[in-house]
């Protein structure tokens, strides 16, 4: 085996085994509480820049396979376990994790203590880090502070698609074609602005009866609307919402033209908007067990997310009003416009990976569609 060492910009260093690609790697390291679901994780876009801790020590016992991808490829830029099965064992693996990484390019290690890491950015929070196989270890953290932070980097706009396309991939959750779910015949056209979107959404968009338009986050509202859309779906995706560069003018224009659901980084812009303002978490929410309480109906959802940022409820004022917060620290996880159809959640609910409590949200946009017509 090859040794490897993580070192942070505040000068903590981590030493273990190098898996993966050789090599170095650089970005924000974060920590992620799910069990499981590496592979959508690994492929979620929203972690551009970014080099994730799994608290869970045990991972790719499972293998990876191509039906778990979010999107066409890994985002994160390093991988960080305690340990990883080098034989998985499931009759859905197409190859091993360590595989894996090394076919795109991901340096991993294994080996070091990520109770450790995640105490420490618990307390310090987020910073950024290298992963290396080579190098001093003052070499390296000083290569870790150079790095520039996540606030003010628009990394949403470098990995949104560049030209508009139609959805055509059918099903949710699927292993194989004979596990499809049906799917309701297309009564509304939903335009999706790609800000790093997954897979997940547009699926169970596609099987709640939505013919889906994706379109570049650089779209305008007028461009947007010559789709003549039913309703407008603002995705996920990466990096500082108040950088995303057009995104809060152009979706400030469809309020009160079309009805408006955001998920996560689409929440922030919402919020953004409506007046409102984001600002950067300490090490922010990322895995699949988060709670999240419905103020309405008191109901509470477990959850899964991915985010640094969150929304500054005080700034909302009276254009909207707080629906969902987060019981472990009181942050907002939802909210909706007060004078038009508009309405987001910080979390994820199509999950992938992750409990399956809040996808009811993606019929209550159909029914938000429904009553606009």
């Amino acid at each position: 085996m090859k040794a490897a060492t993580l070192a942070l910009a505040d000068g903590t260093v981590f030493h273990g085994w190098s898996f993966g690609a050789a090599g170095e790697s650089a970005g924000e390291v974060v920590f992620n509480t799910s069990m499981t679901g590496y592979q959508e994780i690994l492929t979620d876009p929203s972690y551009v820049g970014q080099m994730i801790c799994m608290t869970y020590p045990e991972q790719g016992n499972y293998g990876t396979n191509q039906a778990d991808e979010e999107s066409a490829q890994p985002h994160a830029t390093g991988f960080i376990v305690r340990h990883y099965s080098e034989e998985p064992s499931s009759f859905r693996a197409e190859d091993a994790l360590d595989g894996y990484l090394k076919r795109h390019r991901i340096v991993g290690i294994h080996g070091i203590d990520t109770r450790r890491l995640t105490r420490h950015i618990r307390v310090t929070g987020a910073q950024m880090g290298v992963i290396s196989t080579e190098g001093s270890d003052a070499a390296l953290v000083a290569r870790a502070r150079s790095l520039p932070g996540m606030e003010g980097q628009d990394l949403a706009s470098q990995i949104s698609t560049p030209v508009a396309y139609p959805w055509v991939e059918k099903g949710a959750d699927c292993w194989t074609d004979q596990d499809r779910q049906p799917e309701l015949e297309p009564r509304f056209h939903v335009v999706a602005y790609d800000w790093g979107l997954k897979r997940a959404m547009l699926r169970l968009l596609a099987q709640s009866g939505c013919r889906v338009t994706v379109v570049p986050g650089s779209t305008g509202a007028a461009q947007a609307l010559a789709y003549r859309p039913d309703g407008v779906f603002l995705t996920n995706g990466p990096g500082d919402p108040a950088a995303v560069r057009g995104a809060r003018e152009a979706v400030a224009s469809l309020l009160g033209k079309v009805p408006v659901f955001g998920i996560c980084l689409g929440h922030q812009i919402l919020a953004l908007a409506l007046g409102g303002s984001t600002y950067k978490l300490k090490f922010g929410h990322r895995g699949a067990n988060q709670p999240v309480k419905d103020l309405k109906t008191g109901k509470v959802d477990i959850t899964c997310q991915n985010h640094g940022f969150a929304v500054d409820d005080q700034s909302l004022g009276k254009r909207a009003r707080v629906t969902h917060v987060n019981l472990n620290d009181g942050t907002v996880e939802g909210l909706e416009a007060s004078d038009v159809p508009a309405f987001s959640v910080q979390y994820h609910p199509e999950a992938s990976p992750g409990p399956h409590d809040a996808r009811h949200l993606f019929g209550r946009f159909v029914g938000m569609m429904e009553r606009a017509r």
